[in-house]
């Protein structure tokens, strides 16, 4: 299994300026390989080989002094991310999209570096942990965290963030596969992911979307003042800083809640299942595409995936048309605009919250894409929801046993799992 461990550094502003040189230097050589890439595929109509492009690196070295000062490893890297940059167009490309030419690289636009395989080693010396570089320097590193000691480290990129700040993310190989899947999960959740309340589950807790509105406030602010900066001086480029601190502040309390919330999924259930929603296409829609981005719908859907994996829970993302229409009790369909908030079923007098109600219907549905049937399920909950089939359960109504209590938890109350505030249930909330 592969995983990315990602730390802070600290260097000096001597170290600052060694990593900003060879960053510099990498940034050039790519834009040199994209000269000759254009160059040669004019001469020969094709494009070269990247093992055509990375031979020419020692012949390079012998006019371009700079390039000696960089481990060889970086350099192959750079040719490799051109490559990998082709071939990101061309599967666009064969998606049906419109893609232009391979641009060359601004300063601004080059933000990191890697070595691959070798020539990195994290060390400790007087006490504190360093990110030894070869060619390069011993750079202090914030260890937060520990990275397993069966781990393999297989690269390491350093990048400097728009604030100034550089981090080194590395690629750690693990020797264990991922735990299976049971074949028949006992503790399955179906979530419906919205704005107002940013998850509703089947056990009927509902999670309230990270409120970020003053962290928003500031950021308008440092860009208004931003605009009044004459462009290029020492003022302004100390505003766009704080600018790119804002940023910076919310894409990490936004991310720490999406982390934490898909954590808690991934352990506590043996099957997640979730709508496959397009959310790029809802981008596109002018009506609510603000919030839409704001709630990271996509990003959300993709750490809940791979915390799965990891932990052996089946994900489950199943087709969302019809999943709030459609009435979790007897599946007749009913036509409701997104202001209107409960569910109510004309047919069998059904009533739930209309994300408790897509809930279930998500849930449902990832449980017949793995092919549990709704006779297999244990829950008492969903034998209740399901009660119409069973005759022990028909003096009871949809209403009283589909739903357990909603449980309203607010965004600050996510924290990691093992935390003693998911193991108990308060009166107030869970």
């Amino acid at each position: 299994m592969y995983y990315a461990y990602k730390y802070r550094l600290k260097p000096s502003d001597a170290h600052r300026e060694e990593l900003d040189r060879h960053r510099d230097i990498c940034r050039q050589l790519y834009n040199h390989t994209l000269y000759r890439l254009n160059e040669y595929q004019d001469e020969h109509g094709e494009l070269p080989s990247m093992t055509t492009l990375r031979s020419e690196l020692p012949d390079l070295k012998q006019w371009w002094d700079d390039l000696s000062d960089v481990y060889s490893k970086v350099l192959q890297t750079v040719v490799e991310r051109l490559f990998d940059n082709i071939k990101g167009l061309s599967k666009l490309k064969e998606n049906g999209y419109g893609v232009g030419h391979l641009k060359w690289k601004s300063p601004r636009k080059f933000r990191s570096f890697t070595y691959s395989q070798s020539g990195f080693k994290l060390d400790k010396k007087g006490g504190q942990a360093v990110l030894s570089l070869s060619k390069l320097a011993d750079i202090p590193i914030r260890l937060h965290r520990a990275i397993p000691d069966n781990a393999k480290l297989k690269q390491v990129t350093l990048k400097k963030e728009p604030t100034g700040e550089w981090f080194a993310t590395f690629g750690v190989e693990l020797d264990r596969e991922p735990p299976e899947p049971p074949e028949n999960p006992e503790k399955y959740v179906g979530i419906d992911v919205g704005i107002l309340k940013y998850a509703h589950d089947t056990e009927g807790t509902a999670v309230g979307s990270l409120d970020l509105s003053d962290e928003r406030e500031r950021l308008e602010r440092e860009q208004r003042k931003l605009s009044r900066k004459q462009h290029g001086s020492n003022n302004y480029e100390k505003q766009r800083r704080r600018v790119a601190e804002c940023h910076a502040n919310l894409r990490r309390k936004r991310r720490d809640f999406l982390h934490k919330l898909s954590a808690y999924y991934a352990r506590e259930y043996d099957l997640v299942a979730v709508e496959d929603l397009n959310v790029k296409g809802m981008m596109e829609s002018p009506s609510n595409s603000r919030n839409t981005a704001s709630a990271a719908w996509r990003t959300f859907l993709s750490l809940l995936e791979y915390k799965c994996e990891r932990e052996g829970t089946h994900f489950v993302a199943v087709n969302p048309r019809g999943t709030t229409k459609e009435c979790a009790s007897c599946g007749v369909s009913t036509d409701k605009p997104l202001w209107v908030r409960d569910h109510s079923c004309p047919a069998c007098g059904f009533e739930a919250d209309r994300d408790a109600n897509a809930a279930w219907n998500i849930l449902s549905r990832g449980l017949e894409d793995v092919g549990v049937g709704y006779s297999e399920r244990t829950s008492p909950e969903i034998e209740g929801f399901w009660c119409a089939n069973e005759s022990q359960s028909d003096s009871l109504t949809p209403v009283e046993t589909a739903f357990p209590v909603d449980t309203s938890v607010s965004a600050k109350r996510v924290v990691e799992t093992g935390s003693p505030t998911l193991k108990r249930e308060p009166s107030g909330e869970r």
